[in-house]
């Protein structure tokens, strides 16, 4: 009952002072709102990355090869397919150096029941596909037909890469929906028909086997354009046909999909242990092992540190918001002395006054709080919305701020709470 009556007085007391009271809760709802808005997108984006990174295959194992004691992977040497070596930390391999076709097909044959597929691809710089006024911007890498299951490219029309498109070198292409809808028109067969690629040494021409549909990467976003028809898509060649006039014909990675329900530390143990013995006598290079699922594992846990970090920086305005609440109290403890001396005479405890001014505290805390935690729930399904992700929202994370909030309020309240509950009823009664 004494409990009712104190959530009542501090109803009054908040309604008489409505303007008092918001400015009062600005501070936490400022601070629960950036809280509630950045670990709700920071767990939107979270998920949809990890979601694509497993789309990409946790099975799948990358070799590469880069400079020993370094940590860098092999990188072409600018100049593109024309340079004559790859660049690593501060050496360069040169092509003997590199993952040979020879090395995967011996490990094809060796690990044949492990293994679902092995992937090499060739970037080849981007371009325009044109026809008259028409165009698309693609990016051309040369791959394999191992490429489609290792990298889960959904086919709508025709063929993938083929080992005969690979082995006789054939112009041939594997474009987007996209690039079919700019080029051809949504409704009609590309299939057969010829492309001209514009690139900036020279015009090139292809005949269309297929078409994959396009998605827009989540870890990509910072590279979409303003137009949905400037949209940058992949074109497929076999990757013999990228290579031919390189003077690098082996790989600075490849990537391999084990076949389901394969021990992943063993088989990447395998997969090291196979390719380290081309690399023991190498004095400057080696072959590293990537697993999938491991970069997965660090990529979310760096964005949820990232996530974590920048929330626990905006909750510092809590703070703010808290000693805002402890200054208002103490403002309103100085206005109501009489009122405090009246009730002390009239026979209420200390407690009963300190309990008066820390609901009173709780109440202005928790209005705010529950303000903040609309204001965030919003902030973060536009953020998400803004970032093309799905929005996420943790349960546990709410409770924890309305909780957070109604602590602050207790917090911060206590002291005026209790500056209050010690006044003299006799000073407090002669006070004007």
């Amino acid at each position: 009952m004494f409990f009712k009556e104190n959530l009542i007085l501090a109803l009054e007391s908040l309604r008489a002072n409505k303007m008092r009271a918001f400015l009062t809760m600005l501070g936490i709802i400022i601070g629960i709102a950036s809280v509630i808005a950045i670990i709700s997108v920071g767990d939107s984006l979270t998920s949809s990355i990890t979601t694509e990174m497993q789309g990409i295959g946790t099975n799948n194992f990358r070799v590469a090869v880069r400079e020993k004691d370094s940590g860098y992977g092999a990188m072409p040497r600018p100049g593109g397919n024309n340079a004559s070596s790859i660049m690593g930390g501060s050496a360069t391999a040169e092509d003997k150096d590199l993952i040979t076709q020879e090395m995967l097909d011996a490990f094809e044959v060796k690990f044949k029941d492990q293994i679902a597929a092995i992937s090499v691809a060739e970037s080849m710089g981007s371009g325009q596909v044109k026809d008259e006024r028409l165009y698309a911007n693609v990016s051309v890498s040369g791959v394999n037909p191992g490429y489609l299951p290792v990298n889960n490219v959904e086919m709508l029309r025709g063929r993938f890469i083929s080992d005969r498109d690979t082995a006789g070198r054939k112009s041939v292409a594997v474009v987007s929906d996209k690039l079919v809808q700019n080029i051809f028109g949504s409704n009609a067969n590309p299939l057969g028909q010829e492309i001209k690629l514009y690139e900036s040494n020279g015009i090139k021409t292809y005949i269309v086997i297929g078409v994959y549909k396009h998605t827009d990467s989540a870890m990509f976003m910072g590279g979409s354009t303003s137009s949905e028809k400037d949209t940058q898509t992949s074109m497929y060649i076999p990757i013999t046909l990228a290579k031919q006039n390189s003077t690098i014909k082996n790989f600075s990675s490849a990537t391999i999909m084990s076949k389901p329900n394969i021990n992943a530390d063993q088989f990447a143990k395998d997969v090291r242990s196979f390719f380290s013995k081309y690399y023991e006598k190498n004095p400057k290079w080696e072959a590293s092992v990537f697993n999938m699922a491991n970069q997965i594992e660090i990529a979310t846990s760096m964005l949820s540190t990232v996530s974590t970090a920048v929330a626990v920086i905006a909750a510092i305005s809590l703070l703010v918001g808290g000693i805002g609440v402890m200054n208002i109290m103490l403002v309103s403890v100085t206005e109501r002395t009489r009122e405090i001396g009246t009730r002390k005479a009239l026979g209420a405890k200390n407690y009963h006054i300190r309990l008066q001014f820390i609901t009173e505290a709780m109440i202005i805390a928790l209005v705010g709080g529950l303000i903040g935690l609309l204001l965030g729930l919003l902030l973060g399904m536009l953020g998400s919305s803004l970032l093309g992700t799905a929005p996420s929202f943790s349960l546990p994370t709410i409770l924890l701020t309305v909780a957070f909030s109604m602590t602050i309020g207790v917090f911060f309240g206590y002291y005026p709470a209790n500056k209050a509950a010690q006044l003299d009823p006799i000073d407090a009664l002669r006070y004007e």
